[in-house]
């Protein structure tokens, strides 16, 4: 039976003050454009993410159609518009924000017990920050569009494109600020607001990905600040940089971005594989295998993504020997990565495990990410990288990784979450229902693509030889089940707010701080200080009944 079958299908009428507080409190729209609630802003983001990922995913229905023959639909610079458009919106407005923003926002207070974030504030600026950068994308996208693709590689970007080169940058430069602001909040606080027992290794292991994830924005996201502003100073004051016609070295403009845009790779996959950490332990109800060690390779990962950044340029003339170095620094990367996935494993391994929906995610994380990162090592040796690099092997790849790993753990969280957000459970048959689609459709649409790529076929081509047609006609027939299982998820998330069974304290008899406090959490989260006694992951016995929990419980006469 399914967890959420035990959930009363209503809340007492006196419950519903405390449950529903901080969505009720305050019904004007300037209440929550001006709110310092973490919950709320959580929220806020939510909206907008969810808004750019739908429009993303519009730009790309519109790249497998157009591959759908092999002459394409729109002509090749439209086309350059078009994929631009996709990963600009995809990688900088939600895989990059996505779980940091709304999952951890909403819950990293929580999980240590603390009332907020650290600056308030500055967690709500991070957002108009986000909303700004957001805008100007669009106007960029919009207003003519963008052609250099979303690596803004140079010279082409900085002198010889005529399309909104500089608007685009301004927006990225722009939203660097949003996650610069959310990764010095979830430091500080993670430093310094922890609940009495809270002890660094009795910290959930979402909040070890989050701390290590700040780190890599704290470090990284500065370097493509800088590197933005050397190609508008090149384009603006045609000073030579990167351009060689003007004594630049275009080169250099790779490796300032793959320095932070490889850390942006775990920026976009660590917080999922936090989530997942817990989507493993509450679901099999049994501690992570290993603990101290997933923990720290979280750490790790931070450390040696700041190292590999080279193979992205195995033939961009940097040097061989250099290569070489890159190449085993880029297998040793995958190690960190590799201790989290067979300590997910063993955890599993006779244990109780429940198979609602948050755990077919985590394991649908488990598997979309495994072949990713075992691609991801292909890429990683140099003669193999000779012939797969800028080819549809690199697309699968990177879609594997982000998109079924990133994706995988957004939406696993969402589910384990949603009824800790917004009160309300959602349909857990339909919710089932979603991830078979969305797993099959995300298989059909990139495995081909591995095809593809070891057939020579390049990437960001709009055209293509008659006999890649079947693998392109099967990668668009998956992308349209994928997007048809995500509709589904969109429907049914929307249709709980007012029709799912009220959500208790801990319909899922989990382990953790947040499960303490009534579903959604009173304003301040906890009426009573939180003291942590108990070891990370220590599952007792739980009435799922309870709708208030441990500390959410409002003092008599509150309501």
């Amino acid at each position: 039976m399914s967890s959420i079958d035990t959930l009363p299908t209503e809340a007492n009428a006196q419950n519903d003050g405390p449950v529903l507080n901080y969505l009720n409190n305050g019904h004007g729209i300037r209440s929550w454009l001006l709110t310092k609630d973490h919950k709320r802003i959580a929220i806020l983001y939510l909206i907008s993410v969810s808004i750019f990922f739908t429009i993303g995913g519009i730009y790309a229905l519109l790249i497998r159609i157009n591959l759908l023959s092999p002459e394409g639909l729109f002509t090749p610079d439209t086309y350059n518009r078009i994929f631009t458009a996709h990963g600009v919106i995809m990688v900088f407005f939600f895989l990059v924000p996505a779980v940091p923003a709304i999952l951890g926002n909403f819950l990293l207070p929580i999980m240590i017990g603390a009332k907020d974030l650290a600056f308030p504030k500055i967690n709500l600026l991070s957002w108009y920050c986000y909303v700004v950068a957001a805008i100007l994308a669009l106007i960029a996208i919009l207003g003519g569009g963008i052609d250099t693709g979303w690596t803004f590689y140079t010279p082409y970007s900085s002198s010889y494109s005529n399309s909104n080169v500089l608007l685009a940058g301004l927006a990225i430069f722009v939203a660097g600020f949003s996650s610069i602001l959310t990764g010095i909040n979830f430091i500080v606080t993670v430093h310094t607001m922890r609940a009495p027992g809270l002890t660094w290794f009795r910290l959930p292991l979402f909040i070890w990905a989050h701390y290590a994830t700040a780190l890599v924005i704290m470090l990284g996201t500065p370097v493509l600040a800088i590197t933005v502003s050397l190609l508008a100073l090149e384009r603006v004051a045609h000073i030579g940089i990167f351009d060689p016609a003007l004594g630049g070295d275009p080169v250099l403009f790779q490796h300032m971005f793959w320095f932070y845009s490889h850390p942006a790779v775990y920026i976009m996959v660590l917080p999922a594989m936090g989530v997942v950490s817990e989507l493993i332990a509450n679901m099999s109800r049994k501690s992570i295998f290993g603990y101290k060690l997933v923990a720290m390779s979280s750490l790790a990962i931070a450390v040696f993504g700041f190292v590999v950044w080279g193979h992205h340029l195995f033939v961009a003339t940097q040097s061989v020997y250099l290569g070489i170095i890159f190449s085993f620094l880029s297998y040793a990367v995958a190690i960190p990565s590799a201790i989290k996935v067979f300590n997910w494993t063993a955890t599993l391994y006779k244990s109780s495990i429940s198979y609602d929906t948050p755990m077919l995610y985590g394991l649908g994380f488990i598997g979309l990410f495994v072949i990713g990162g075992m691609t991801g090592l292909f890429l990683a040796a140099l003669g193999l990288d000779v012939h797969m690099t800028d080819t549809y092997f690199v697309i699968a790849h990177f879609h594997y990784v982000m998109v079924g790993g990133s994706l995988m753990g957004f939406l696993g969280g969402m589910h384990l979450w949603w009824g800790k957000i917004t009160g309300r459970m959602y349909p857990e048959f339909w919710a089932r229902a979603a991830m078979v689609i969305q797993f099959v459709g995300f298989n059909l649409t990139f495995f081909p693509q591995f095809i593809l790529g070891y057939l020579g076929m390049p990437r960001r081509y709009a055209t293509y030889p008659p006999e890649f047609q079947v693998l392109h006609v099967l990668s668009t027939a998956g992308a349209t089940i994928l997007g048809f299982g995500m509709l589904m998820t969109i429907v049914y998330f929307i249709w709980s707010l007012k029709k799912g069974q009220r959500a208790t304290a801990n319909p899922w008899g989990a382990a953790g701080l947040e499960w303490k406090t009534s579903s959604p959490p009173p304003t301040e989260n906890f009426y009573t200080q939180p003291i942590v006694t108990t070891e990370v992951y220590d599952f007792e016995p739980v009435d799922k009944r309870d709708m208030f929990g441990e500390y959410g419980r409002p003092p008599q006469g509150v309501e």
